[in-house]
């Protein structure tokens, strides 16, 4: 089974350590296996064998950022 990727804009983000905190908090999540997080452009791609979106918005959010709706 081919891993799953999914694209996310990110709202809030202003520094290296925004991307640092956010990706630290959805690589934690079960299943996940790749984070990438632009900053010029606010896209989080999560990569991994399921991507739970619930679970992604809640780990931006113990960041201290959110997704858009």
């Amino acid at each position: 089974m081919a891993p799953a990727e999914r694209t996310y804009e990110v709202l809030g983000m202003t520094c290296g350590h925004c991307v640092a905190s956010v990706q630290e908090e959805v690589s934690e999540l079960p299943d996940v296996k790749q984070v990438k997080v632009d900053l010029d452009t606010g896209l989080l791609t999560v990569t991994g064998a399921e991507i739970d979106d619930d679970a992604v918005r809640a780990a931006v959010s113990e960041a201290g950022y959110e997704i858009s709706a």
